[in-house]
């Protein structure tokens, strides 16, 4: 893993003399990316950015997959798949099985848990109108527990029933970003950031009747939304979600 602490730390390093500048550039080379043939690990992802890559797991092989979780934790990088189906997750369990991967069947991840819960930071709210957006909500929270940041949950309050969502007003107040995840009309994002003033990122899920299009009836209302302070993913796209509310966290986090 090379981040901007170790890189200042190696250039001390070679300054007080206590490393070779041959070894340096060793290090230094496979930054750019990492050439497997069939993938090009972006290994410099995580000093540019501050997180390094995650790998969708739909449409890859077992092999292809167990070849970047080898690599990844060879470069000691944080290992996420996402959208990972329970024989590919095997397939790399039975070819690496000291690696410890733990898998989420709601979520559909496999990861590499982390040592401590105690350094997660701020407070993200994941907020669902019903249990069917049960595994994007999961998809959001653990992506959002393993990049570093606190995720709180708040299930089944959709717009049929606002009094369960009003009962958690202090939990909406103290987060700083909130999640709306739903589907059918996809009207709870809107109610949500009428309450609040923090940002509020929507997912439209693909939960609903015919007249719902897979996802596209709650997508437009949430593109539409006359409620300011709304950002929009697409369809299903938990980690998505998750991942811009943990940027999103992590910079009032340290402000």
């Amino acid at each position: 893993m090379v981040d901007e602490r170790r890189l200042r730390r190696w250039l001390r390093e070679v300054q007080a003399g206590r490393l070779a500048p041959g070894a340096l550039l060793r290090e230094l080379k496979r930054l750019p990316f990492e050439n497997l043939g069939f993938a090009r690990l972006d290994t410099h992802r995580r000093l540019r950015r501050g997180l390094p890559e995650i790998i969708f797991g739909h449409g890859k092989s077992p092999q292809q997959l167990i070849a970047i979780v080898r690599r990844l934790t060879h470069a000691r990088e944080l290992v996420l798949l996402t959208r990972l189906e329970p024989p590919a997750f095997e397939a790399i369990q039975e070819a690496l099985p000291r690696l410890g991967l733990r898998y989420d069947p709601l979520a559909r991840l496999a990861y590499h848990p982390p040592r401590s819960r105690r350094s997660l930071r701020g407070c993200v709210l994941i907020v669902t109108g019903g249990t069917s957006d049960l595994p994007i909500a999961q998809e959001a929270a653990v992506t959002l527990e393993l990049l570093g940041s606190r995720a709180a949950r708040l299930y089944d309050v959709g717009v049929a029933g606002l009094h369960r969502l009003l009962a958690q007003w202090p939990l909406l107040r103290r987060a700083r970003v909130i999640v709306v995840i739903a589907g059918m009309e996809g009207a709870l994002a809107s109610v949500v950031a009428g309450l609040v003033g923090c940002p509020v990122i929507a997912v439209p899920t693909s939960v609903g009747y015919g007249a719902h299009f897979q996802g596209i009836a709650p997508l437009l209302t949430m593109l539409n939304s006359c409620a300011p302070g709304i950002g929009v993913v697409n369809i299903d796209n938990g980690f998505g979600a998750g991942y811009l509310a943990h940027l999103i966290n992590q910079r009032g986090a340290t402000e």
